[in-house]
């Protein structure tokens, strides 16, 4: 079985370059480098029968994240006015990281990062050395998102039962393989799997038709079947028969990370419009 983290990563191509500086481009510009993308890496978007979710829209934006000869997207979390939660492995530096959301018009509006916040058990490459990582990142966009956006209300809670239901939402693929299927936000329901951990959990399509994580889908919130609490955010994925996507979805419990983003928020004086 596969398993790789959800980042979606890319080389840039020259159309990118040109509007990365500004802060407003046109979909198509983006949407253009997506899905012309060239994977450097084993990545993982919401593949399987996923519907798309504009019901999720207030509480999610894309980070893009641009490093040397390439860039990488991923999906997060709206948890304060100008605060988003992603994955660490989504995030290197302020001078590369972006928030973007789609605007009127079809125009992509982009924010800057002032601050970067990675939890302090974070593991990179804990696939190879067997180590349980918590791949949280906060990012303190330089200016509040728009009135439209909507802090998600956080669940103190880190106790999932096996066979309970989650609704995921991400802008990840929606096919494993093909290139510009990310880009829409798509949601599905998961259930909790084994094996059972304090800090992570396990989700697995319940119809066994293929749903979960993939491409993109990195950062993305797993909400409580009812209602938009997070309960968990998507890190990784596996796959069967030579997928990376679609067999399982591994995601952080935020209950126990709590006492970590409250400091963070107080630090940043960011508490103030923040759900609980």
């Amino acid at each position: 079985m596969n398993s790789v983290n959800m980042r979606g990563t890319f080389r840039i191509v020259s159309l990118a370059r040109a509007f990365l500086p500004a802060p407003h481009v046109g979909r198509s510009a983006i949407l253009a480098c997506l899905s012309g993308m060239v994977l450097t890496a084993p990545v993982f978007g919401l593949v399987g029968p996923a519907r798309e979710a504009p019901e999720f829209a207030p509480y999610v934006v894309t980070v893009l994240d641009q490093s040397a000869g390439g860039a990488s997207f991923c999906t997060a979390s709206v948890i304060a006015p100008n605060v988003v939660l992603t994955a660490a492995h989504c995030v290197s530096n302020l001078s590369n990281t972006r928030v973007f959301f789609q605007g009127g018009h079809s125009q992509l509006v982009f924010f800057d990062i002032a601050a970067i916040a990675v939890h302090p058990e974070f593991r990179p490459k804990i696939s190879r050395k067997h180590l349980i990582s918590i791949d949280l990142a906060l990012l303190r966009i330089a200016g509040p998102l728009p009135a439209k956006f909507k802090p998600i209300e956080l669940t103190d809670s880190g106790v999932v039962a096996t066979g309970q239901p989650f609704r995921m939402a991400g802008f990840g693929r929606a096919d494993e393989s093909v290139s510009g299927t990310s880009g829409v936000l798509r949601a599905g329901i998961l259930v909790a799997s084994g094996p059972k951990s304090p800090v992570l959990v396990w989700l697995a399509d319940p119809n066994g038709t293929g749903l979960g994580g993939c491409t993109g889908d990195s950062g993305a919130p797993v909400f409580a079947i009812d209602q938009p609490v997070l309960v968990a955010m998507a890190i990784r994925a596996k796959g069967n028969n030579g997928f990376s996507c679609g067999a399982m979805t591994e995601a952080v419990l935020i209950g126990p990370q709590m006492p970590w983003i409250r400091k963070i928020l107080q630090a940043w004086g960011a508490t103030r419009g923040m759900a609980h």
